[in-house]
Protein backbone atom coordinates (compact mmCIF):
# COMPACT_ATOMS: atom_id res chain seq x y z
CA UNK A 1 0.00 0.00 0.00
CA UNK A 2 1.51 3.44 -0.89
CA UNK A 3 2.30 5.79 1.99
CA UNK A 4 0.48 8.82 2.42
CA UNK A 5 3.12 11.53 2.71
CA UNK A 6 0.57 13.55 5.25
CA UNK A 7 2.85 15.78 7.79
CA UNK A 8 0.73 17.20 10.51
CA UNK A 9 2.28 20.61 12.29
CA UNK A 10 0.56 21.58 15.32
CA UNK A 11 1.89 25.49 15.35
CA UNK A 12 0.05 28.17 17.66
CA UNK A 13 1.34 30.12 14.45
CA UNK A 14 0.21 27.91 11.59
CA UNK A 15 2.80 27.58 8.88
CA UNK A 16 3.86 30.97 8.50
CA UNK A 17 7.30 30.21 8.64
CA UNK A 18 8.96 30.11 5.19
CA UNK A 19 10.76 26.61 5.94
CA UNK A 20 7.83 24.58 5.62
CA UNK A 21 6.94 25.71 2.38
CA UNK A 22 9.85 23.10 1.34
CA UNK A 23 8.12 20.79 2.73
CA UNK A 24 5.23 20.94 0.62
CA UNK A 25 8.02 21.58 -2.18
CA UNK A 26 9.20 18.14 -1.36
CA UNK A 27 6.12 16.33 -2.09
CA UNK A 28 4.64 15.74 1.60
CA UNK A 29 0.81 17.47 2.35
CA UNK A 30 1.14 19.49 5.00
CA UNK A 31 -2.25 19.71 7.30
CA UNK A 32 -1.84 21.99 10.01
CA UNK A 33 -3.56 22.50 13.45
CA UNK A 34 -3.13 26.25 15.86
CA UNK A 35 -4.08 24.09 18.81
CA UNK A 36 -3.97 20.58 20.82
CA UNK A 37 -7.88 19.65 20.42
CA UNK A 38 -7.91 20.15 16.81
CA UNK A 39 -5.05 18.39 16.82
CA UNK A 40 -6.40 15.46 17.68
CA UNK A 41 -9.11 15.42 15.76
CA UNK A 42 -6.47 15.92 12.56
CA UNK A 43 -4.54 12.59 14.06
CA UNK A 44 -7.77 10.48 13.85
CA UNK A 45 -8.90 11.66 9.97
CA UNK A 46 -5.35 12.14 8.49
CA UNK A 47 -3.74 9.23 9.96
CA UNK A 48 -0.37 11.38 9.67
CA UNK A 49 3.37 9.60 9.36
CA UNK A 50 5.08 12.54 10.97
CA UNK A 51 3.29 14.96 13.78
CA UNK A 52 6.01 17.74 14.11
CA UNK A 53 4.90 19.74 17.39
CA UNK A 54 6.12 23.08 18.39
CA UNK A 55 6.14 23.48 22.50
CA UNK A 56 4.91 27.20 22.26
CA UNK A 57 1.36 25.40 23.43
CA UNK A 58 -0.92 25.63 26.02
CA UNK A 59 -0.99 22.37 27.05
CA UNK A 60 2.10 20.76 28.59
CA UNK A 61 4.46 19.64 25.39
CA UNK A 62 5.62 16.23 27.40
CA UNK A 63 1.53 15.74 28.08
CA UNK A 64 0.60 16.23 24.44
CA UNK A 65 3.06 14.37 23.28
CA UNK A 66 1.84 11.15 25.45
CA UNK A 67 -1.83 11.78 24.40
CA UNK A 68 -0.60 11.43 20.50
CA UNK A 69 1.50 8.48 20.90
CA UNK A 70 -1.82 6.95 22.79
CA UNK A 71 -3.76 8.35 19.81
CA UNK A 72 -1.66 6.88 16.95
CA UNK A 73 0.91 4.75 18.64
CA UNK A 74 3.20 3.64 15.46
CA UNK A 75 3.42 7.33 14.11
CA UNK A 76 6.95 9.40 14.92
CA UNK A 77 6.74 12.55 16.76
CA UNK A 78 9.13 15.39 16.55
CA UNK A 79 9.29 18.67 18.61
CA UNK A 80 10.46 22.40 18.12
CA UNK A 81 11.94 23.93 20.67
CA UNK A 82 14.03 27.24 21.54
CA UNK A 83 17.53 26.23 23.64
CA UNK A 84 15.81 27.62 26.67
CA UNK A 85 13.45 24.70 26.35
CA UNK A 86 15.50 21.73 26.31
CA UNK A 87 14.40 20.36 28.90
CA UNK A 88 10.94 20.32 27.48
CA UNK A 89 12.22 18.51 24.53
CA UNK A 90 13.84 15.80 27.06
CA UNK A 91 10.44 15.69 28.62
CA UNK A 92 8.54 15.13 25.54
CA UNK A 93 11.37 11.82 24.32
CA UNK A 94 10.35 10.06 27.67
CA UNK A 95 6.85 9.73 26.58
CA UNK A 96 7.96 8.53 23.14
CA UNK A 97 9.24 11.81 20.72
CA UNK A 98 11.32 10.33 18.30
CA UNK A 99 13.37 13.25 18.52
CA UNK A 100 13.54 16.93 18.61
CA UNK A 101 14.74 20.53 16.65
CA UNK A 102 15.96 23.47 17.93
CA UNK A 103 14.55 26.46 16.57
CA UNK A 104 15.51 28.17 14.17
CA UNK A 105 15.86 25.47 11.96
CA UNK A 106 16.98 24.94 8.18
CA UNK A 107 14.95 23.56 5.24
CA UNK A 108 17.85 21.10 5.18
CA UNK A 109 17.30 19.86 8.90
CA UNK A 110 13.53 19.68 8.58
CA UNK A 111 13.60 17.65 5.33
CA UNK A 112 16.46 15.16 7.12
CA UNK A 113 13.64 14.65 9.97
CA UNK A 114 11.06 14.23 7.78
CA UNK A 115 13.58 11.50 5.71
CA UNK A 116 14.24 9.46 9.03
CA UNK A 117 10.55 9.27 9.55
CA UNK A 118 9.49 8.11 6.65
CA UNK A 119 12.29 5.48 7.35
CA UNK A 120 10.46 4.32 10.33
CA UNK A 121 7.48 3.38 8.05
CA UNK A 122 9.68 1.44 6.02
CA UNK A 123 10.71 -2.29 6.46
CA UNK A 124 14.17 -2.16 7.93
CA UNK A 125 16.04 -4.34 5.50
CA UNK A 126 17.55 -7.75 7.99
CA UNK A 127 15.93 -6.21 10.80
CA UNK A 128 12.72 -7.25 12.41
CA UNK A 129 11.72 -4.49 14.78
CA UNK A 130 7.83 -3.24 15.35
CA UNK A 131 8.35 -1.51 18.81
CA UNK A 132 9.57 2.12 19.13
CA UNK A 133 11.83 1.66 21.19
CA UNK A 134 14.07 -0.65 18.70
CA UNK A 135 12.96 1.89 15.82
CA UNK A 136 14.70 4.86 17.80
CA UNK A 137 17.72 2.66 18.17
CA UNK A 138 18.33 1.94 14.55
CA UNK A 139 17.52 5.93 13.82
CA UNK A 140 20.27 6.63 15.58
CA UNK A 141 22.18 3.63 14.32
CA UNK A 142 21.52 5.21 10.94
CA UNK A 143 22.80 8.30 11.54
CA UNK A 144 26.26 6.95 13.56
CA UNK A 145 26.44 5.00 9.78
CA UNK A 146 26.61 7.76 8.22
CA UNK A 147 29.85 8.88 9.86
CA UNK A 148 33.31 7.15 10.59
CA UNK A 149 33.30 7.24 14.35
CA UNK A 150 33.94 4.44 16.83
CA UNK A 151 30.41 3.24 18.10
CA UNK A 152 30.39 1.34 21.13
CA UNK A 153 26.87 -1.13 21.60
CA UNK A 154 25.91 -1.84 24.91
CA UNK A 155 23.16 -4.63 25.67
CA UNK A 156 22.39 -7.80 27.50
CA UNK A 157 23.51 -11.29 25.94
CA UNK A 158 21.76 -11.99 23.41
CA UNK A 159 19.39 -9.11 22.17
CA UNK A 160 21.33 -9.12 18.83
CA UNK A 161 24.23 -6.53 18.94
CA UNK A 162 26.00 -8.42 16.36
CA UNK A 163 23.19 -7.82 13.65
CA UNK A 164 23.05 -4.15 14.75
CA UNK A 165 26.25 -3.91 14.79
CA UNK A 166 25.85 -5.51 10.58
CA UNK A 167 22.99 -3.07 10.13
CA UNK A 168 25.54 0.15 10.35
CA UNK A 169 27.87 -1.26 8.10
CA UNK A 170 25.47 -1.77 5.77
CA UNK A 171 23.97 1.48 6.08
CA UNK A 172 27.38 2.81 5.72
CA UNK A 173 30.02 4.18 2.71
CA UNK A 174 31.58 0.96 3.65
CA UNK A 175 28.82 -1.50 3.10
CA UNK A 176 30.73 -2.72 -0.12
CA UNK A 177 33.65 -3.26 1.75
CA UNK A 178 34.69 -6.18 4.31
CA UNK A 179 32.35 -7.12 7.26
CA UNK A 180 34.29 -8.59 10.02
CA UNK A 181 32.85 -9.79 13.41
CA UNK A 182 35.69 -10.62 16.38
CA UNK A 183 34.60 -12.21 19.48
CA UNK A 184 36.95 -11.06 22.02
CA UNK A 185 35.88 -13.91 24.62
CA UNK A 186 35.79 -17.22 22.68
CA UNK A 187 39.53 -16.89 21.47
CA UNK A 188 41.80 -17.62 24.49
CA UNK A 189 43.95 -14.78 25.66
CA UNK A 190 47.38 -16.27 23.88
CA UNK A 191 45.68 -16.23 20.62
CA UNK A 192 43.63 -13.30 20.32
CA UNK A 193 46.97 -10.78 19.45
CA UNK A 194 47.77 -12.56 16.77
CA UNK A 195 44.21 -13.28 16.05
CA UNK A 196 43.51 -9.63 15.63
CA UNK A 197 47.13 -8.25 14.44
CA UNK A 198 48.49 -11.20 12.21
CA UNK A 199 51.91 -12.85 12.58
CA UNK A 200 54.90 -13.24 10.38
CA UNK A 201 56.45 -16.95 9.84
CA UNK A 202 58.51 -17.99 12.79
CA UNK A 203 56.86 -15.43 15.31
CA UNK A 204 56.25 -17.99 17.78
CA UNK A 205 56.13 -21.71 18.22
CA UNK A 206 53.29 -22.90 15.85
CA UNK A 207 53.61 -20.15 13.70
CA UNK A 208 54.64 -21.97 10.64
CA UNK A 209 53.59 -19.23 8.40
CA UNK A 210 52.76 -15.97 8.03
CA UNK A 211 48.99 -14.80 8.82
CA UNK A 212 47.10 -11.84 8.29
CA UNK A 213 44.79 -10.34 11.08
CA UNK A 214 41.20 -9.40 11.37
CA UNK A 215 42.24 -5.49 11.70
CA UNK A 216 43.92 -6.28 8.53
CA UNK A 217 40.94 -7.89 6.55
CA UNK A 218 38.61 -6.15 7.66
CA UNK A 219 40.91 -3.06 5.45
CA UNK A 220 38.19 -0.48 4.28
CA UNK A 221 35.45 -1.73 6.14
CA UNK A 222 34.11 -2.35 9.44
CA UNK A 223 35.75 -4.30 12.54
CA UNK A 224 33.24 -5.95 15.34
CA UNK A 225 34.81 -6.30 18.36
CA UNK A 226 32.27 -8.22 20.33
CA UNK A 227 32.47 -8.82 24.04
CA UNK A 228 35.14 -6.29 24.01
CA UNK A 229 35.22 -5.50 27.93
CA UNK A 230 37.03 -9.12 28.18
CA UNK A 231 39.99 -8.12 26.15
CA UNK A 232 43.31 -8.29 28.37
CA UNK A 233 44.58 -5.14 29.63
CA UNK A 234 47.81 -5.36 27.49
CA UNK A 235 46.06 -5.91 24.44
CA UNK A 236 43.80 -3.06 25.06
CA UNK A 237 47.06 -1.11 25.06
CA UNK A 238 48.19 -2.16 21.96
CA UNK A 239 44.69 -1.67 20.45
CA UNK A 240 44.47 1.69 21.32
CA UNK A 241 47.63 2.50 19.75
CA UNK A 242 46.91 0.72 16.87
CA UNK A 243 43.37 2.69 16.51
CA UNK A 244 44.88 5.99 17.45
CA UNK A 245 48.49 5.76 14.52
CA UNK A 246 45.62 3.62 12.16
CA UNK A 247 48.44 1.39 11.81
CA UNK A 248 49.95 -1.83 12.85
CA UNK A 249 52.89 -4.22 13.28
CA UNK A 250 51.97 -8.03 12.82
CA UNK A 251 54.12 -9.98 15.20
CA UNK A 252 57.62 -10.73 14.56
CA UNK A 253 57.85 -8.23 11.79
CA UNK A 254 58.81 -4.62 12.23
CA UNK A 255 56.81 -3.96 8.82
CA UNK A 256 53.83 -1.42 9.21
CA UNK A 257 50.71 -1.94 7.71
CA UNK A 258 48.19 1.66 7.15
CA UNK A 259 44.80 0.70 8.38
CA UNK A 260 41.52 2.11 7.42
CA UNK A 261 38.92 -0.06 9.37
CA UNK A 262 35.50 1.71 10.99
CA UNK A 263 35.84 0.09 14.72
CA UNK A 264 32.51 -1.15 16.63
CA UNK A 265 32.72 -2.57 20.04
CA UNK A 266 30.37 -4.47 21.46
CA UNK A 267 29.52 -5.30 25.32
CA UNK A 268 26.99 -7.01 27.55
CA UNK A 269 28.50 -5.20 30.67
CA UNK A 270 28.81 -1.31 31.88
CA UNK A 271 31.94 -0.21 30.78
CA UNK A 272 31.83 2.75 32.81
CA UNK A 273 31.74 0.80 35.82
CA UNK A 274 34.65 -1.67 34.66
CA UNK A 275 36.89 1.45 34.04
CA UNK A 276 36.16 2.07 37.74
CA UNK A 277 37.27 -1.36 38.94
CA UNK A 278 40.60 -1.03 36.81
CA UNK A 279 39.04 -3.81 34.30
CA UNK A 280 39.36 -1.56 31.44
CA UNK A 281 41.28 1.32 30.31
CA UNK A 282 39.81 4.48 30.19
CA UNK A 283 41.86 5.51 28.00
CA UNK A 284 40.30 2.96 25.51
CA UNK A 285 37.01 3.60 26.80
CA UNK A 286 36.68 7.33 25.29
CA UNK A 287 38.20 6.07 21.78
CA UNK A 288 35.36 3.61 21.38
CA UNK A 289 32.33 5.57 23.24
CA UNK A 290 32.46 8.37 20.27
CA UNK A 291 28.59 7.25 19.36
CA UNK A 292 27.27 4.95 22.19
CA UNK A 293 24.24 3.16 21.21
CA UNK A 294 22.56 1.21 24.02
CA UNK A 295 20.61 -2.59 22.26
CA UNK A 296 17.64 -2.81 24.82
CA UNK A 297 16.53 -6.22 26.50
CA UNK A 298 13.34 -7.80 24.27
CA UNK A 299 11.10 -7.59 27.55
CA UNK A 300 12.04 -3.37 27.12
CA UNK A 301 10.32 -4.03 23.68
CA UNK A 302 7.31 -6.53 23.98
CA UNK A 303 5.80 -5.18 20.56
CA UNK A 304 8.69 -6.86 18.95
CA UNK A 305 8.49 -10.57 20.51
CA UNK A 306 5.75 -11.28 18.32
CA UNK A 307 6.83 -10.26 15.05
CA UNK A 308 10.36 -12.14 15.83
CA UNK A 309 8.62 -15.12 16.86
CA UNK A 310 6.67 -15.26 13.37
CA UNK A 311 9.82 -14.70 11.72
CA UNK A 312 11.84 -17.21 13.59
CA UNK A 313 8.36 -19.36 12.68
CA UNK A 314 9.59 -18.95 9.04
CA UNK A 315 12.94 -19.27 9.14
CA UNK A 316 12.75 -23.06 10.67
CA UNK A 317 9.59 -24.46 9.18
CA UNK A 318 10.82 -25.48 6.17
CA UNK A 319 8.55 -23.87 4.28
CA UNK A 320 5.52 -24.91 6.38
CA UNK A 321 2.86 -22.33 7.44
CA UNK A 322 3.05 -22.45 11.06
CA UNK A 323 0.56 -20.14 13.62
CA UNK A 324 0.54 -19.47 16.91
CA UNK A 325 -2.44 -20.04 19.16
CA UNK A 326 -3.62 -16.82 20.74
CA UNK A 327 -2.85 -18.65 23.94
CA UNK A 328 0.91 -19.60 23.10
CA UNK A 329 0.88 -15.90 21.75
CA UNK A 330 -0.05 -14.47 25.69
CA UNK A 331 2.57 -16.98 26.65
CA UNK A 332 5.56 -15.44 24.79
CA UNK A 333 4.50 -11.52 25.62
CA UNK A 334 4.25 -12.63 29.46
CA UNK A 335 7.73 -14.35 29.89
CA UNK A 336 10.67 -12.73 30.71
CA UNK A 337 12.73 -13.51 28.57
CA UNK A 338 16.03 -14.07 30.20
CA UNK A 339 18.29 -14.84 27.62
CA UNK A 340 16.43 -12.22 25.13
CA UNK A 341 16.18 -12.56 21.34
CA UNK A 342 18.95 -15.40 21.72
CA UNK A 343 16.58 -17.19 23.61
CA UNK A 344 13.33 -16.59 21.33
CA UNK A 345 14.69 -18.05 18.84
CA UNK A 346 15.76 -21.32 20.94
CA UNK A 347 12.15 -21.47 22.16
CA UNK A 348 10.78 -21.28 18.11
CA UNK A 349 12.44 -24.12 16.83
CA UNK A 350 12.17 -26.22 20.24
CA UNK A 351 8.17 -25.86 19.65
CA UNK A 352 8.36 -26.69 15.89
CA UNK A 353 9.72 -29.91 17.03
CA UNK A 354 7.60 -30.51 19.41
CA UNK A 355 4.61 -29.19 17.76
CA UNK A 356 1.04 -31.83 17.08
CA UNK A 357 0.08 -30.00 14.30
CA UNK A 358 0.35 -26.38 12.61
CA UNK A 359 -0.77 -24.34 14.89
CA UNK A 360 1.76 -24.05 17.92
CA UNK A 361 0.45 -24.54 21.49
CA UNK A 362 1.00 -22.95 24.88
CA UNK A 363 2.45 -26.39 25.78
CA UNK A 364 4.98 -26.96 22.39
CA UNK A 365 6.99 -23.56 24.00
CA UNK A 366 7.96 -25.64 27.34
CA UNK A 367 8.24 -21.96 29.03
CA UNK A 368 8.00 -21.91 32.98
CA UNK A 369 4.75 -21.55 34.68
CA UNK A 370 4.51 -18.17 36.35
CA UNK A 371 5.27 -18.03 39.86
CA UNK A 372 2.99 -19.16 41.81
CA UNK A 373 4.98 -21.38 44.82
CA UNK A 374 7.59 -19.57 47.43
CA UNK A 375 11.41 -19.90 47.78
CA UNK A 376 12.52 -21.24 51.08
CA UNK A 377 11.85 -18.35 53.55
CA UNK A 378 15.20 -17.12 53.30
CA UNK A 379 14.81 -15.69 49.74
CA UNK A 380 11.35 -14.31 50.46
CA UNK A 381 12.61 -10.83 49.71
CA UNK A 382 13.45 -12.19 46.03
CA UNK A 383 9.97 -12.69 45.19
CA UNK A 384 8.91 -9.13 45.68
CA UNK A 385 11.70 -8.28 43.46
CA UNK A 386 11.81 -7.86 39.93
CA UNK A 387 14.12 -10.11 39.43
CA UNK A 388 12.20 -13.45 40.68
CA UNK A 389 10.71 -14.77 37.50
CA UNK A 390 13.79 -14.31 35.97
CA UNK A 391 15.62 -16.30 38.43
CA UNK A 392 13.30 -18.85 39.06
CA UNK A 393 12.81 -19.51 34.64
CA UNK A 394 17.02 -20.12 35.47
CA UNK A 395 16.12 -22.95 38.59
CA UNK A 396 13.42 -24.35 36.11
CA UNK A 397 15.74 -24.71 33.34
CA UNK A 398 18.78 -26.13 35.92
CA UNK A 399 16.34 -28.69 37.13
CA UNK A 400 15.33 -29.86 33.79
CA UNK A 401 18.87 -30.95 32.77
CA UNK A 402 19.85 -31.86 36.21
CA UNK A 403 21.98 -29.26 36.68
CA UNK A 404 23.89 -29.36 33.79
CA UNK A 405 25.32 -25.72 33.01
CA UNK A 406 25.98 -26.26 29.08
CA UNK A 407 22.86 -28.02 28.29
CA UNK A 408 20.87 -24.90 30.72
CA UNK A 409 23.00 -21.93 28.80
CA UNK A 410 21.61 -23.06 25.36
CA UNK A 411 18.19 -23.48 26.46
CA UNK A 412 18.49 -19.99 27.53
CA UNK A 413 19.92 -18.86 24.90
CA UNK A 414 22.42 -17.24 27.07
CA UNK A 415 26.44 -18.21 26.95
CA UNK A 416 28.10 -20.24 30.25
CA UNK A 417 29.70 -16.93 31.40
CA UNK A 418 26.40 -15.39 31.14
CA UNK A 419 24.77 -18.10 33.43
CA UNK A 420 27.44 -17.88 35.78
CA UNK A 421 26.84 -14.28 36.33
CA UNK A 422 23.30 -15.05 36.92
CA UNK A 423 23.80 -17.68 39.32
CA UNK A 424 26.12 -15.57 40.80
CA UNK A 425 23.72 -12.69 41.37
CA UNK A 426 21.24 -15.90 42.65
CA UNK A 427 23.67 -16.43 45.45
CA UNK A 428 24.19 -13.16 46.19
CA UNK A 429 20.70 -12.65 47.15
CA UNK A 430 20.87 -15.80 49.27
CA UNK A 431 19.64 -18.58 46.82
CA UNK A 432 21.56 -21.90 47.53
CA UNK A 433 21.03 -22.76 43.53
CA UNK A 434 22.66 -26.06 43.79
CA UNK A 435 20.37 -27.15 46.97
CA UNK A 436 17.50 -25.54 44.96
CA UNK A 437 18.49 -27.61 41.92
CA UNK A 438 18.74 -30.89 43.57
CA UNK A 439 15.66 -30.87 45.81
CA UNK A 440 13.53 -29.31 43.11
Amino acid sequence: MKMDKTILLVDPRGSEDPVYRQVEQAGYRLVVAQDCPTALISLHQTEPMLVLVDADLDTPLSEFVARIRRAHPKCPVVTLVRAHQSVKASEAMRQGAMDYLLKPFTEEQLLAVVSHAISLHEPIPNMVVASQASRQVLLLAKKAAQTTASVLISGESGTGKERLARYIHDQSCRANGAYVAVNCAAIPESMLESTLFGHAKGAFTGAVASQVGKFELANGGTLLLDEISEMPLDLQAKLLRVIQERELEKLGSNQKVKLDVRIIAATNKDLREEVAKGRFREDLFYRLDVLPLAWPALRERPDDILPLARHFLDKYADGTAFELHPDAARSLLSHPWPGNVRELENVVQRALILARGLVLQPEDLMLPRSIERSFDPQVTSLQASKKCAEFQHVLDTLRRFNGHRQNTADALGVTTRALRYKLAAMREQGIDVNQLVVSG
